[in-house]
Parts: C-alpha cells; sequence; structure tokens
C-alpha cells in the first residue's frame, strides 16, 4: 500500500511517515519540495510544469521551515535568472564544491610534504632501485651533506633560487668543484621532476632560474722520460713494430692515423723530415730526432730485405709503399 503524503502548513512542502521507524516521539517524516518548472510538451513546445524533488527525513534534519526555506531560494533565483533553479542543480554545484575543496586538501596536504621527507621517502628509494649502486650511494653522499640541511626542512612551494644560490655559494666557498656542484644542482632538478610527475608539488621547479656552473673535466697527462722509456722497453718486448710507432709518436708528436699513413716517400733522411700529408690540422713537416732517424733506416733496411725474399717467389709482388704496412703490405 503507497505512504500517504501530508501537505504541511508550508505552501509547496509535504511529507510522508515512515511506515516503521521514529524520530523522538512521532514518526520519523520524509519531506519533499513541488514547484514549477520551465519545459516542453511531446511536440517540443515551450510549457511550464510541476517538479517534485525529494529532500530528506527529519532524522536527518529536515523540517517543514528548512524545506520551505530552500523552496523560497530556488524560487528567487529563478526570478532573478541566476544560481541554482532546481534541488538538482543545487546539489551538482554543492557537490562540485565539495569535490574541489577535497581535491585541495589533497594537494595542501601533498605539498605540507617537506624536501627532506620526499627525498628519503621517495627519491632515494627510488634512485637504489632504479640505478647502478655506485651512483645511487653518490647521489645519496651528496644529498646528505649539501642538500638536507639547507632544504630537508622546508616545503616544496617555500624552497627558491635563493636557497640554490646559497647552496652553490657554500659549495664554491668550500673549493669543491664544479662537477660536484653541478651534480647537486641536477639531483635537487631530479627531486622537483619527479614530484611533480607524483603531483606531490604542482609548481617550477627553482633549478630553472639557476645557472648551472660548467665544469671543465679536461686533463692533462704527460709522460715523465722514465715513464717513455718504461713504455717503450714494453713494447719492444711484446711487439717491435708497436714499439717503433709509439717511439715515433713520442719524438715526433704523430697521432696514431698519421703513423699508419706515413709512407717512405715522405721520408727525408737527408733533411730529418717527415712529410705529414692531408692530417687532421691540414699537411704540415715534422722533424726526426737522431733516435727516429735510426729507427726508421732500421725499418727500411729490414723491409728491403724482406721485399728481397718475397720476390724469390714466382707471383708474388710485395708491397713496399708503407713504413708501417700489414704483413700484406697494406696500410
Amino acid at each position: 500500500m503507497a505512504t500517504k503524503w501530508i501537505k504541511t502548513t508550508f505552501p509547496g512542502v509535504r511529507y510522508r511517515k515512515h511506515p516503521t521507524r521514529k524520530h523522538g516521539v512521532n514518526w520519523d517524516q520524509y519531506f519533499t519540495i513541488r514547484y514549477k518548472v520551465p519545459g516542453k510538451d511531446e511536440e517540443g513546445l515551450e510549457i511550464i510544469k510541476d517538479k517534485e524533488e525529494g529532500l530528506g527525513w527529519a532524522s536527518e534534519g529536515w523540517t517543514g521551515s528548512k524545506a520551505y526555506a530552500l523552496l523560497k531560494e530556488l524560487k528567487e533565483n529563478r526570478k532573478a535568472g541566476q544560481g541554482p533553479q532546481t534541488l538538482t542543480e543545487k546539489r551538482d554545484i554543492e557537490q562540485a564544491k565539495r569535490e574541489e575543496a577535497e581535491q585541495e586538501r589533497k594537494q595542501a596536504e601533498k605539498e605540507n610534504v617537506t624536501f627532506g621527507q620526499f627525498m628519503t621517502g621517495t627519491y632515494l628509494p627510488q634512485s637504489k632501485q632504479d640505478k647502478k649502486a655506485k651512483s645511487y650511494e653518490v647521489e645519496a653522499m651528496l644529498y646528505e651533506r649539501y642538500i638536507s640541511e639547507a632544504l630537508g626542512a622546508l616545503t616544496f612551494p617555500e624552497i627558491s633560487a635563493f636557497h640554490l644560490e646559497k647552496i652553490k655559494k657554500t659549495m664554491a666557498d668550500g673549493e669543491l668543484s664544479a662537477r660536484t656542484i653541478e651534480y647537486v644542482l641536477q639531483i635537487i632538478r631530479q627531486g622537483f621532476h619527479m614530484a611533480r610527475k607524483l603531483g606531490i608539488y604542482a609548481g617550477e621547479s627553482p633549478t630553472r632560474a639557476v645557472k648551472f656552473p660548467k665544469p671543465d673535466n679536461m686533463k692533462l697527462r704527460y709522460l715523465s722520460i722514465e715513464e717513455a722509456e718504461k713504455l717503450l722497453a714494453g713494447l719492444a718486448a711484446k711487439s717491435q713494430s708497436a714499439h717503433d710507432m709509439a717511439l715515433l709518436s713520442l719524438h715526433c708528436g704523430l697521432r696514431f692515423g698519421e703513423i699508419a699513413a706515413l709512407t717512405w716517400p715522405c721520408v727525408n733522411f737527408e733533411q730529418g723530415t717527415l712529410a705529414i700529408l692531408n692530417a687532421k690540422t691540414g699537411s704540415r713537416t715534422a722533424y726526426l730526432t737522431e733516435r727516429t732517424k735510426a729507427m726508421l733506416e732500421a725499418r727500411k733496411q729490414s723491409q728491403k730485405e724482406a721485399a728481397t725474399r718475397k720476390a724469390r717467389k714466382p707471383g708474388h709482388e710485395w708491397k713496399k709503399e708503407f713504413v708501417f704496412p700489414k704483413q700484406s703490405g697494406e696500410k
């Protein structure tokens, strides 16, 4: 049997009683509001039709006067042409506001995470999992030594380029290399990047406003005379050709490609020079030392003797153009 609707003293508001549940000394009451809204009939013509929407139970806080106040609000909105004009619209707007507020709360909660909490709780554990052990160890050491104290207690929005410039200055004053400073800034940048990716922080990384130092990692290493002699002696024990090429490189400053391309017509024993043709820096002249001149004379004599022996074999033509040829005589 359908529950009977009962009118209240408030126009447009009615209720029905719950069949079994009481609220206080009375039966619980479910309130609705009725009002007219613009609509369309089956033929698409504009009409005014009745609309009824349920509000809730008295046990949930609804009363006839509260229902009527809401009804008046909707009617006034419709008359003014602004604001929600139906209960459905009002509920949708309120739901959207609640969702937006919840999203803002969650975002604020995320952004209250300190840089230190994120780095030690998320970034470094992920680094340990994804990167080589040595890379992780270096990152963990640099974070603890140069980043933790300066940024660890700050939230992401609180960190600015000013803080990073202070880190740079502190490290530079401590005579840390440009490469180490650059590495520290890269760790901070990667931390911000991961935080953005995980939705912890939505802003820009302060590293965008900081100039990274440009490391000069070029190192020049020269052999001492004693080291050069040890090298040549070691090579001679393995290969005479390797010894001779190294000697020519050390004494005359030739690259390996220049040595490999060197031909006998380019060797001038009388003037003690080498014609280096089509090199990376262009053609040039290199000067022989007494030791390299003697080495080349010995190689030429050795090649002549080898050519004589090979020439005795029928159908064999010995190629003797290159100073340091392959067994086939080619470059």
